[in-house]
């Protein structure tokens, strides 16, 4: 008799003198629970993914929206000099960084993230359309460091709370899917800015570059109303999932790690922030993230690089759109054969190298041809990182309350890259910016590196788990492990013999 058919016999008769409750889940491995497993996840994707993907596409129109109405007159019409202008694309950052780590904990200890969420998203999308009544630099400033705030909550809790519904195995397809709205708002943002930009100037009296600001901060704030009921909460508590689906979201996710993705009573949202915070690789993953987006910075002064080009306003937001969609094709693909293959480190600073290229070559030309070539190179860096807080969720997974705080801090702290980089590519390097390619291109060589160290580290840890099985047993909660069982209808000797399996992804 084989492992697996005494597995299953060990599972049915468990069963058989389990809680009707438990009776409710097929057995794990059975064809009744793949396909149960399978109609979940359909669900769940054709509901929350299109709901994050448009929220994200806003996020960052809304964000972004001050680089596309300084090509319509802006900057001069605020009377704000280039060194002002940099100050209000970095003062976002004073705020969205820290706001990012309360944020999550916050996130992980309420029990509808739909509804905070949902308000969050109203409140940026009302903040994005009061910008467009500013007079000065005052008036922007106050604006953008409000935005900020509720914008923070969105992208490390978007991935927080796909984390609490997918697998290892099936998360980083998902959250790809997601950040795939980023790329995509760079080009649907360039798209919708032309519009509005050539045909609304003067409409009613007012500037085309305040337009920009009303119509897409309505839209925002429509869109923020709909996601308090699309978006899901918990798997214990989403309320358009039946009961059977509640505790099969569960009992997955505990089989995935060997133990139940729950707090425990003493894991309050200050004690996963301390054990986030001891964790050598949280630290290691913070300053790779800095350093990979000062690498990738370039991104808030995209069409500004594309209009080095030499062509006209709208054709320098069409001309902007290209390289976004294909990055967001690249994205989904990529992420799709990480699934597959459960590898993480190529398939983020691989792409990193294919910036590397793009700054190489535009240090080399100012061909149109070459200069073109080279933001595609560069658009498609932003496929690595869509995986990176992926990855931290890999190597962080217990608890939630870690986890949390472990992505927000992670994605808090990296953002000081994109403050520093709102530096680096000043007008009066431009229109060649040699100098803010050399800085961005160290910084990906030396995020390259951190990220290297964060695999080895992995690697080691999966050694350890591989050759003494007690590591397995002394990493594991007795409490989760005990709900993991509990949920399968099983054991707790089987739950503990099915967490000798669990490795770190790398």
């Amino acid at each position: 008799m084989t492992f697996k058919e005494k597995e299953t016999i060990s599972f049915e008769e468990h069963r058989s003198s389990a809680s009707p409750e438990s009776d409710a889940l097929p057995i794990p491995g059975s064809k009744e629970r793949e396909i149960a497993e399978r109609k979940l996840v359909r669900k769940l994707d054709l509901r929350v993914l299109p709901t994050i993907v448009l929220i994200f596409i806003m996020n960052y129109i809304d964000r972004n929206g001050v680089t596309t109405a300084r090509l319509k007159g802006m900057q001069q019409d605020l009377h704000i000099s280039d060194i002002q202008y940099a100050t209000v694309i970095a003062i976002l950052f004073v705020s969205y960084c820290p706001a990012q780590i309360p944020s999550n904990m916050i996130l992980n200890h309420i029990t509808r993230p739909s509804l905070y969420i949902g308000i969050c998203v109203v409140l940026w999308g009302l903040t994005s359309l009061l910008t467009g009544i500013t007079k000065n630099f005052a008036g922007i400033i106050a604006c953008r460091v409000f935005i900020g705030l509720p914008e923070a909550a969105f992208y490390p809790g978007a991935i927080y709370l796909l984390s609490r519904w997918y697998t290892k195995k099936e998360l980083a397809f998902r959250s790809a899917i997601l950040y795939a709205g980023l790329l995509i708002s760079n080009a649907f943002g360039a798209l919708m800015a032309a519009g509005i930009l050539s045909n609304m100037e003067g409409k009613r009296g007012i500037r085309a570059w305040r337009w920009l600001f009303f119509i897409e901060g309505a839209i925002t704030i429509f869109i923020g109303f709909n996601s308090m009921w699309l978006l899901p909460d918990y798997p214990d508590n989403t309320r358009w999932i039946t009961s059977m689906e509640r505790r099969l979201a569960q009992a997955r996710l505990s089989e995935d790690a060997g133990e139940a993705d729950k707090d425990n009573a003493e894991d309050s949202p200050m004690e996963g922030l301390k054990m986030a915070i001891k964790d050598p690789k949280v630290l290691i993953f913070s300053v790779m993230t800095v350093s990979q987006l000062l690498g990738l910075s370039f991104v808030q002064f995209f069409p500004t690089l594309t209009a080095t080009l030499g062509f006209s306003t709208t054709v320098t937001l069409l001309l902007a759109a290209p390289p976004w969609i294909l990055a967001s094709i690249i994205c989904c693909l990529n992420a799709w054969h990480a699934d597959k293959t459960g590898e993480r480190f190529f398939h983020i600073a691989g792409w990193w190298w294919g910036v590397i290229v793009g700054f190489i070559i535009a240090l080399s030309t100012m061909s149109t041809a070459g200069r073109y070539v080279s933001l595609f190179l560069m658009a498609c860096g932003y496929v690595g990182f869509a995986m990176t807080l992926v990855w931290v969720s890999n190597a962080i997974p217990r608890p939630p309350a870690k986890r949390a705080a472990a992505i927000g801090i992670v994605n808090g702290c990296g953002n000081i890259g994109n403050l520093i980089g709102s530096y680096t590519w000043k007008t009066a390097w431009g229109p060649q910016y040699h100098q803010s390619m050399a800085i961005s291109l160290a910084a990906l060589v030396f995020s390259t590196l951190l990220s290297y160290i964060i695999r080895q580290m992995l690697v080691r840890e999966n050694k350890k788990l591989d050759a003494d099985e007690k590591a397995v047993m002394e990493g594991a909660n007795r409490t989760r492990v005990e709900e993991a069982a509990r949920l399968e209808g099983i054991t707790f000797e089987q739950a503990m013999e099915r967490r000798k399996g669990y490795r770190y992804l790398y």
